[in-house]
């Protein structure tokens, strides 16, 4: 990610751009864009909460104050950081010549993916603590998300949490020694309030 400017990616583009190639049906298709795995996990994000703000404004949520543009502004800050490449996490081989590696920036968006397929749940931010690029080396992931109003917290927590486990195990080599999660606000309700901490 371009230092000077955090909304730009490694690639040259920016989210802003991305949001309005996605506005526009990604069509005309852009080759560098859909070739670009920077560019497609920032897609893959936007989808998201595209689809999280028309979920808001078809459900009947009268009795409840609209989201709040720094509670949006939010999310797309987490999906600027988590698009950049990061550090390297080793994959085993077989073969002690093949160097195999993730980019720190692609288990951050399989945590995102993972979040998209619990209902109601939104990831807000995610972060990976230890030494990611020693296999074997203990680390700890911490990962905030919102919730829909009528949604289960606890459930929703506890589900998400269960699916980054399965699919860290099946992803990566990582040395996973507990997945963190708190939700810290509902859909539409007062941000930055931890509502409940599941461990």
């Amino acid at each position: 990610m371009n230092e000077n400017d955090p909304r730009t990616l490694d690639c040259g583009k920016t989210v802003e751009e991305l949001s309005d190639y996605l506005a526009a049906g990604r069509s005309p298709s852009d080759p560098r864009i859909e070739t670009c795995p920077e560019c497609l996990n920032a897609l893959q994000g936007l989808t998201r909460l595209t689809q999280l703000f028309q979920d808001l404004i078809t459900q009947d949520v009268a009795d409840l104050p609209a989201p709040s543009e720094n509670w949006f502004q939010g999310i797309m800050t987490n999906i600027h950081r988590e698009v950049r490449a990061g550090r390297s996490v080793p994959l085993p081989h077989p073969d002690i010549r093949v160097d195999l590696s993730l980019t720190e920036g692609a288990v951050l968006a399989l945590i995102r993916s993972v979040g998209d397929t619990v209902p109601g749940l939104l990831v807000g931010a995610s972060r990976l603590d230890g030494d990611v690029e020693t296999p074997g080396a203990p680390v700890e992931v911490s990962v905030t998300a919102s919730v829909l109003w009528n949604r289960s917290i606890p459930d929703a927590a506890h589900q998400l949490r269960e699916l980054i486990c399965v699919a860290l195990a099946a992803h990566t080599a990582l040395n996973v020694i507990s997945v963190d999660i708190t939700i810290e606000d509902l859909h539409g309700d007062l941000p930055n309030t931890v509502i409940h901490k599941e461990h």
